[in-house]
């Protein structure tokens, strides 16, 4: 994943910032604050204070980690008394609405049409080039209800509104400014035949024929996102999505999960896609930790950025055969290295 954030970390006064940076520095050390968890003062740079009991906690040792100091308050785990997500209801007609999910006969045809079209052509250009696949989804019904209903929760946990397409939202970036034509060095286009995939993929995300995939809340890496069915390499899982903003408007924003969507020669036309308003299982899905050889081994998701019809877009395509049961990982530091995965598990 490519993050858009500066590498200096802002460090704000709760951390006690004078004697937060290294000894070298300034001779100081964090004698009298340490991590509760690990019992150290070191890594001072990355040890938070909580606003309410003045307790330390590196951000590594929290469970699940911090990537950067967020902004704002931020209580430790004793004092917010953090306890497992409450659970969507898994009611259909609260689920329908929650994802908009609509029914079309219209939409169903030509989904059979695109599907008949696919199998007819697949021996003729198998030879030539590998094309993308769509998700196959779980045949049950109800057991659909409760994938959807597990992105469900995390995404009413993380105070995020469901949305499956990239947002233009008034200050920020226009829809116009998405150009693929301005990424510096050129973009891959999307062939026709995969973006018929791609949109095959989002009219059954429509009908609430979701990924096979749940969204499962683990105590050490948070929400993460597991294969619910045997997944194909080349597989597309999700596209990535959320509000496009200019990177320049963002480079001091404490997000964690902005995505590069646009790296353009003129910096000052570089686009970043926010899902901290609006998302989809996209945001869930954790990242390897690029400094341990078992961490990158984890990988089993690509992040590729497509010129689709001119338009720059970000997807997550299984990059090999993922067994049902499996967890998703995907490189966050696909394109630029300014991901901090050291303390990745």
């Amino acid at each position: 994943m490519a993050v858009a954030k500066p590498t200096t970390m802002v460090l704000r006064r709760r951390t006690r910032a004078p004697k937060r940076y290294s000894e070298d520095e300034d001779g100081l050390g964090c004698d009298d604050v340490y991590c509760e968890r690990c019992g150290s003062g070191g890594f001072g740079s990355k040890l938070l204070l909580c606003d309410k009991c003045d307790k330390g906690y590196h951000l590594f040792c929290l469970r699940p980690i911090l990537v950067s100091v967020p902004k704002g308050s931020w209580f430790c785990p004793s004092c917010t008394n953090i306890k497992q997500p409450q659970l969507f209801p898994l009611v259909q007609t609260k689920i329908v609405d929650f994802f908009r999910i609509r029914r079309s006969s219209e939409s169903m045809e030509n989904q059979s049409n695109i599907k008949k079209r696919k199998r007819a052509c697949s021996l003729a250009v198998s030879k030539r080039k590998r094309k993308l696949l769509a998700y196959n989804p779980t045949e049950d019904p109800q057991r659909r209800l409760e994938q959807m209903a597990s992105l469900a929760t995390a995404l009413k946990a993380s105070g995020t509104e469901y949305s499956d397409g990239l947002t233009y939202r008034p200050g920020m970036a226009l829809r116009s400014a998405n150009c693929a034509a301005l990424e510096k060095g050129g973009m891959q286009i999307l062939p026709k035949e995969d973006i018929e995939t791609l949109n095959l993929c989002k009219k059954m995300m429509e009908k609430g024929e979701c990924p096979p995939l749940m969204v499962v809340f683990d105590p050490v890496e948070g929400f993460t996102v597991q294969a619910d069915r045997y997944i194909k390499d080349l597989t597309i899982i999700t596209e990535y999505v959320g509000d496009v903003d200019y990177l320049k408007n963002r480079e001091n924003d404490d997000g964690d999960s902005m995505m590069t969507l646009l790296h353009a020669s003129n910096p000052s036309k570089s686009l970043v896609i926010c899902p901290d308003k609006r998302s989809n299982i996209a945001r869930f899905v954790n990242g390897i930790n690029n400094f341990s050889p078992d961490g990158r081994k984890k990988q089993n998701v690509k992040c590729v950025r497509y010129d689709v019809n001119g338009e720059c877009r970000v997807l997550l395509i299984a990059n090999r055969d993922i067994r049902k049961g499996e967890r998703l990982y995907y490189d966050y530091n696909g394109y630029e290295h300014e991901y901090p995965t050291e303390h990745f598990v």
